[in-house]
């Protein structure tokens, strides 16, 4: 994985993770792409309310691509003029839920082969959810497990890692030491 290229942003539910990753990208000075994975739901109000939220925060400069599946393949296309703020790894990895183990290890390898390969800088938003309880469903721990396994990869090469609490960003390559 390109260490100079990849930022990984971590951080609870509404935790400012996403306001601080378009910080970064606004200070990158390169074209900004916004990858939104998030599926609209027309019927979904709250959902639909959040997904607004962010639209407006972006400047009007940037573009928007909804990407819910095909991350390695979009990231693939990028040149070294591109930022690519991609939100959420969250929403990713519960868009590939139905994928098997199997199925789930080969679209892991390939996007982090691709995360390394890539000459764009790649700014990565993902949710921590492995604080809380266990979940009581397969499914929420499969989701849990995949996510914890995808941030904590993506952290080990990552140029930088923040974790996003209590309002403040905290630089964790710069005051943590690796495992």
């Amino acid at each position: 994985m390109a260490k100079n290229q990849v930022t990984l942003v971590l951080g609870p539910a509404n935790s400012g993770k996403s306001e601080w990753a378009e910080k970064l990208a606004k200070q990158s000075n390169h074209p900004v792409t916004y990858v939104a994975t998030a599926i609209a739901d027309p019927n979904d109000p709250g959902w639909q309310k959040k997904l607004q939220k962010h639209a407006s925060r972006r400047p009007t400069s940037w573009q928007t691509q909804e990407i819910p599946t095909a991350l390695a393949e979009f990231i693939a296309q990028g040149t070294a003029q591109d930022c690519l703020l991609i939100d959420s790894l969250g929403t990713w990895v519960a868009n590939l839920l139905v994928e098997t183990e199997a199925e789930w290890e080969v679209t892991l390898t390939h996007f982090l082969d691709t995360l390394q390969q890539t000459s764009s800088q790649v700014i990565l938003v993902g949710e921590e959810t492995g604080w809380g309880v266990i979940p009581a469903y397969k499914s929420g721990r499969v989701f849990r497990d995949r996510l914890g396994n995808l941030t904590r990869q993506i952290g080990e090469n990552a140029a930088e890692v923040y974790l996003i609490t209590g309002g403040y960003a905290l630089p964790l390559k710069a005051i943590g030491y690796p495992l």
